[in-house]
């Protein structure tokens, strides 16, 4: 697609498609963004900041207004842009983690998606903490009525940067409307986590998805033997992951698929993949530290990425970081473990991970199916926004089809 602002910066242009992108569920409306981005210094990340907290504040102070009047669905409407917005508010500010402003723009973030869900009356959204480890993990039930009737149920994750909260505009609503009961969570690493108690991301996914689906069978609302799992971006590897060791699951979607970070990490180094790991992961490489420092400079989503990617690690440096993401793979026979009927999706023009759906869904020996999302149809974009309706239409007829089958 056509970048339509900063046409110079594909990193902020993304992000703005992205925030477009809910406007199908209610998450943005179309001038708020685009005005919002006309106010933006293109790749200045504290104007980035600056705009879209204005703009969450003075939507969020007008969904208090309505609320305090009565109006509930307008006061509804409004705090779920203003959570959208201060989300996005806080999206390029990860390189300090000590900086104040990104847990403060988290926190309200938060606060108005709660807002909002308190005042659903149908569908029931309620808050809910998953016993994790020695701690628990946020997330929220997605409930089609008080019936408390067993449904099939969709568990939902984002991945490298997404929050519980924008999974409501990314698919659980849409799958709630369909008659599923849905649980989203933060994973560590994921803001939840990270923000509140610095948990990073782990490669071993299962020792994740395994207490969610433990916690998803004490629900009367969920259906045991119906039990879907959905990761977005990074999270179309960490789903896939866990769905190989954790068998409980009835069916998988990876949106979109990603089969090895690290061939991310080692795309731009000399020599076979051993040795670039090892050259990742050596005590001292100077020369390689200084070119990524100069990837950082020249790349706008390298920099973001790498910057982001450092505070969600929990690691200090651009090598450590690639590093890290060898960690993060679905080779040596991970992804023929998984059982249950797996969909992968695929963005014909993915800026972040092109070619990996398909070598994903080339090594699933599961029944799977395999969509390809492309630009003609405004989908072909990383997680296809800008398609939001078309492309979770596709995506829950698949699962509708596939638990009818099994029924």
């Amino acid at each position: 697609m056509k970048q339509l602002l900063f046409p110079n910066n594909t990193q902020f242009w993304y992000e703005t498609l992205r925030s477009m992108s809910h406007i199908a569920y209610g998450g943005a409306d179309f001038g708020e963004v685009v005005s919002t981005s006309e106010r933006i210094t293109e790749g200045d990340y504290d104007s980035w900041h600056t705009e879209w907290l204005a703009t969450a504040d003075r939507v969020s102070a007008e969904a208090e207004k309505a609320l305090e009047a009565g109006h509930k669905v307008s006061a509804r409407d409004g705090f779920l842009r203003a959570s959208n917005y201060y989300r996005s508010a806080e999206f390029f500010l990860h390189g300090n983690p000590c900086d104040p402003r990104h847990d403060h723009a988290y926190d309200r973030s938060v606060a108005c998606f709660r807002a909002a869900a308190a005042l659903y009356t149908g569908p029931h959204i309620e808050p809910v903490r998953i016993p994790y480890e020695n701690t628990t993990l946020p997330g929220y039930l997605y409930r089609a009525d008080d019936s408390g009737t067993p449904r099939p149920t969709l568990i939902m994750h984002s991945g490298f940067d997404g929050t519980a909260e924008e999974l409501h505009f990314s698919g659980a609503l849409a799958a709630v409307e369909r008659g599923y009961t849905v649980l989203v969570f933060d994973g560590p690493g994921q803001p939840g986590p990270r923000h509140r108690e610095g948990l990073v991301f782990r490669p071993d996914w299962e020792n994740v998805i395994t207490p969610v689906v433990d916690f998803a069978e004490t629900l009367p609302e969920v259906d045991n033997s119906r039990i879907a799992l959905l990761g977005s971006s990074m999270g179309g590897l960490l789903a896939p992951r866990a769905a190989a060791f954790e068998h409980r699951l009835a069916a998988l979607i990876a949106v979109d698929g990603v089969y090895d970070l690290g061939r991310i990490s080692v795309r731009n180094i000399p020599g076979d993949r051993k040795a670039a790991e090892q050259f990742l992961r050596a005590e001292s490489a100077p020369e390689l530290d200084a070119a990524l420092e100069q990837i950082m400079a020249e790349d706008a989503t390298a920099r973001w990425a790498i910057n982001h990617g450092m505070y969600v690690m929990g690691v200090d440096t651009p090598r450590a970081f690639s590093a890290s993401y060898l960690d993060y793979t679905l080779d040596n026979g991970i992804a023929e473990q998984i059982r249950c009927p797996t969909l992968v999706c695929d963005a014909a023009g993915d800026e972040f991970f092109k070619g990996q759906p398909g070598q994903l869904y080339d090594r699933l020996t599961c029944p799977k199916t395999l969509l390809v999302f492309t630009a003609e149809e405004g989908a072909g974009a990383h997680c296809h926004p800008g398609a939001m309706r078309l492309s979770l239409a596709r995506i829950y007829d698949w699962l509708d089809d596939t638990f009818a089958a099994t029924a």
